[in-house]
């Protein structure tokens, strides 16, 4: 059995702070996948609580400090990593990272959010064009893939609250729903997360808007997935999200796989 937990930090050190790897230690975990890590490699030099003992840590953080930026934790550790996507654009903000052990590959992957206005929405158009061969070209390799994020995407009615008044920002937008739809349905990726829990709304949420009451009313999106291969799908045994502690504006994604 492998569990690998997801998360988007919001700033590695800031959920250091708030017992990020305090809580790893008791969660009886193989691996973690943070995006929106905001550091640089030197920022976290020398620091025990970045390296944590019976840990391999792997980042791939953006050329602009303080922004973006994946990284992997893993029990085990990896026969590769790789850290580019072949697109500047994306590469130079440090938005994926891959671990593979023998033919599984684990995924920490950070894509554009477009809410901050039409240029990061553009920006995000462009990944999801340059994205979609490449999950098309992945699943032809032959390889197991788990591939954990922050995808900025609800895909359906249940995986937001307030869908209705949603429609026309970013997040939720037809075409970013579509794309999800070819990604599933056309290409063949699966969305753990919704294999074992088809229905569930409200436990699903991932993230809150950091605005209003938000959080105490739950008002929520499940924007963060571990997206796998269809050969994968007979091995989801359990999916859930935290939320007794808050670690960021995002809540850890735990999937159990029998791997």
């Amino acid at each position: 059995m492998k569990r690998i937990i997801s998360l988007n930090c919001n700033g590695i050190r800031s959920a250091a702070k708030k017992g990020l790897f305090e809580w790893l230690e008791q969660q009886n975990a193989d691996m973690l996948c943070l995006q929106e890590t905001k550091a640089q490699p030197e920022d976290l030099e020398g620091l025990d609580t970045f390296a944590p003992k019976g840990w391999h840590a792997h980042f791939n953080s953006a050329l602009r400090k303080g922004y973006s930026g994946t990284a992997i934790y893993s029990r085990e550790k990896p026969n590769a990593v790789l850290n580019t996507l072949g697109a500047s654009e994306f590469d130079d903000e440090g938005r994926y990272i891959e671990t593979r052990f023998g033919d599984l590959s684990v995924v920490s992957l950070y894509l554009p959010s477009g809410s901050s206005g039409p240029e990061r929405q553009e920006s995000k158009d462009r990944f999801l064009e340059f994205f979609l061969p490449k999950m098309r070209e992945f699943m032809g390799e032959g390889r197991d893939y788990v591939i954990c994020g922050d995808w900025n995407i609800a895909h359906t009615n249940k995986d937001l609250k307030n869908w209705r008044s949603n429609q026309k920002n970013s997040g939720f937008l037809p075409h970013e729903r579509a794309w999800l739809d070819m990604l599933f349905g056309q290409v063949g990726w699966v969305d753990g997360y919704r294999v074992l829990h088809p229905d569930t709304e409200g436990e699903a949420y991932t993230w809150w808007s950091n605005r209003g009451q938000a959080w105490a009313n739950n008002v929520g999106w499940r924007i963060d997935y571990q997206i796998v291969s269809p050969t994968l799908r007979d091995k989801l045994r359990a999916a859930s999200v935290y939320k007794t502690t808050r670690f960021s504006d995002h809540a850890p994604l735990i999937m159990d796989y029998d791997v």
